[in-house]
């Protein structure tokens, strides 16, 4: 019974979240002062719609089906785990340059956060699905985010997820600067990818 309500939540969740009613048509920034959390763990507040609509703002050239087929997967899989989905997005676009790859992983891959990627030796981790790709990347967040007695409800895809979760912490996106990645501007380049997301949802 307890799973059973688990699993009905999460969905309820879900077709909140993925509806096609923006958060920018159910509060006015005029009225609210609302901002999207940046911490690592916690909700991700948007639709998928919302999501995708920036996305497709920042490269009108990407397909628009599999734009709004990957903001789902990052609603849904980020939900799941409990892990702030629009820090997740906003990251993707950041590692794949909104789609266009052009380094170490290529969009066959479905590696959308640059996952092993480190040489030519050493590209990156492939998934087999767009799906498999987010849930990996999702996972991997999850693995900063909590403590180890925190445990994964789908199935592990993470090659690098335990080794994660037994050396790393971390709460908010500031701390992924030095861990997730080298570059010591990591952090702010996110918080302005999250910038650009809550102005073109109508939140600041």
């Amino acid at each position: 019974m307890k799973k059973l309500i688990i699993h009905l939540s999460i969905l309820f969740s879900i077709l909140c979240a993925t509806s096609c009613v923006s958060i920018s048509s159910l509060f006015s920034k005029d009225t609210y002062k609302i901002s999207l959390s940046r911490n690592i763990m916690g909700p991700g507040f948007l639709t998928a719609t919302d999501l995708a609509d920036f996305f497709l703002s920042q490269n009108p050239a990407a397909n628009k089906k599999e734009v709004y087929e990957i903001a789902t997967y990052y609603v849904y899989e980020g939900m799941a785990e409990g892990v702030n989905y629009s820090v997740a997005f906003a990251q993707m676009c950041l590692e794949t340059g909104y789609l266009k790859f052009g380094n170490l992983v290529t969009p066959e891959m479905h590696n959308y956060c640059g996952l092993g990627a480190m040489d030519a030796e050493h590209p990156g981790e492939s998934f087999a699905t767009m799906q498999l790709g987010v849930r990996a990347h999702i996972q991997h967040l999850q693995a900063y985010g909590t403590t180890e007695d925190q445990q994964l409800r789908n199935q592990l895809i993470d090659p690098r997820y335990s080794w994660v979760h037994k050396t790393k912490y971390i709460e908010t996106i500031e701390g992924l600067s030095g861990t997730w990645a080298t570059d010591p501007n990591y952090a702010v380049k996110l918080e302005n990818i999250l910038n650009k997301i809550e102005e073109s949802v109508g939140l600041n």
